[in-house]
Parts: structure tokens; C-alpha cells; sequence
């Protein structure tokens, strides 16, 4: 039986896992492992949001992705998850003011558009959890979580917090986050960071979910 070794786990709250309706923003190389891990711990109604393609450069570190190459991703990830719905759309700024998050129980944050995470931060801090820079870094044990107002050791993460306080925003959300310097200069990622962002990122929506 799919979930015979995780049903145990949580007992009573699995239920809660398979009616939680989570949306995810970004299937790249955080987002596509979170899904997997959603997906293997019994969350039945999740919907993306992508517009990219896969090519030869993703197959570092995104699932699935020497498999379809030159292909949408959302629509080729429901091949493997067919229970998902997918939304091919670029998400910036004035997509965040326009789209009704108001279904979702949980809405997941695994994009690089600046402007597009801040629009996020103020319009649904309370169900969001964000992902902050995971590129350039090799030690997955300096991954973290905390409030935007308590990370640290990353300049994405330092851009984000001096925006926000230019609007005016001092609500708390939760972001995962490493302490590493960077290692590198020029664009550069490694799976063992970029996946355990991912895997941190369900871990922290499956117990937002159970503790409900």
C-alpha cells in the first residue's frame, strides 16, 4: 500500500495531509523536490506555478528533468504526479496582486523574482513559507528555518528584509535559509543544498498541517 509506512506515522492527522490544499510557486531545484516530498507524505491537492522549460542546465539539480528536456515543466510534471494541478505562468509582482490565494491552506514560496517574493510577504505572510538563496553553497547541515527578521549570512535574504522594511512590512513569516558564505562568484548550485531547501520546505508544510 503508497502509504503504508507514513499512515502509522501521523495516525489521525494523515487525514489532514490529504484535505490540506497547498499551492507551489517554482518547481526548479527547491520546488521540485519539496513536490516529490509532498507528494511521497500523503498531500493529495497541491497546485503549482511554473512557465520555464527544462533544458541541459537544470539536470544538476531538477527532478525529473533529463527526462524532459526542452518540455514544460508543469505539464511534465504531471506525468509523474498526476494527481497535481499545474499552472504555466510566470510569477512576478503584478501576478502575485492579481491571483486569489484565498483557497489555499498553505502557499510555498520557491522563486528567485525579488519583487514577486515581497508582493507575497505582504499579501499572505500568514500561510507563507519562503525559500531564500540555496545556489553557491555546498554544506546542506548550514541550512535553517526562522522568522525573514531572524536569517542571516545571505545577501538575497538581506535584500529582502531592507525592501520589506521599505514598505513598511514588519509581520513575521517563515523562511529556510543558509548560513554559508557563498562559494562561488558566478551562477553555481549543488543538489545537496538545493534538495534539502526542498525537503526542509515540506517537512515545515507537512507540521504546519498536522498541527492544525
Amino acid at each position: 500500500m503508497k502509504y503504508e509506512r507514513i499512515k502509522p506515522f501521523f495516525g489521525d492527522n494523515f487525514s489532514k495531509l490529504q484535505n490540506a490544499k497547498v499551492l507551489l510557486l517554482g518547481v526548479g531545484g527547491v520546488g521540485g523536490h519539496c513536490l516529490d516530498c509532498l507528494s511521497r507524505s500523503g498531500v493529495a491537492n497541491i497546485t503549482i506555478v511554473d512557465y520555464d522549460t527544462y533544458d541541459l542546465s537544470n539536470q544538476n539539480r531538477q527532478m525529473w528533468s533529463e527526462l524532459h528536456e526542452g518540455e514544460i515543466k508543469v505539464e511534465s510534471l504531471k506525468k509523474h504526479y498526476p494527481h497535481i494541478k499545474s499552472i504555466n505562468a510566470k510569477i512576478d509582482e503584478q501576478w502575485v496582486w492579481d491571483f486569489n490565494f484565498d483557497e489555499y491552506d498553505l502557499v510555498l514560496d520557491a522563486i528567485d523574482d525579488i519583487k514577486a517574493k515581497l508582493a507575497l510577504a505582504q499579501k499572505c505572510h500568514k500561510k507563507l513559507i519562503s525559500s531564500l538563496g540555496s545556489a553557491k553553497r555546498l554544506d546542506p547541515t548550514k541550512v535553517q528555518v526562522g522568522d525573514i527578521w531572524k536569517s542571516y549570512g545571505d545577501k538575497f535574504g538581506s535584500k529582502i528584509r531592507y525592501e520589506l522594511k521599505k514598505r513598511g512590512f514588519n509581520k513575521k513569516y517563515k523562511v529556510i535559509f543558509s548560513a554559508e558564505e557563498a562559494k562561488v562568484k558566478e551562477k553555481g548550485s549543488f543538489i545537496g543544498v538545493t534538495a534539502t531547501f526542498g525537503l526542509v520546505m515540506c517537512s515545515e508544510a507537512v507540521k504546519k498541517i498536522v498541527s492544525k
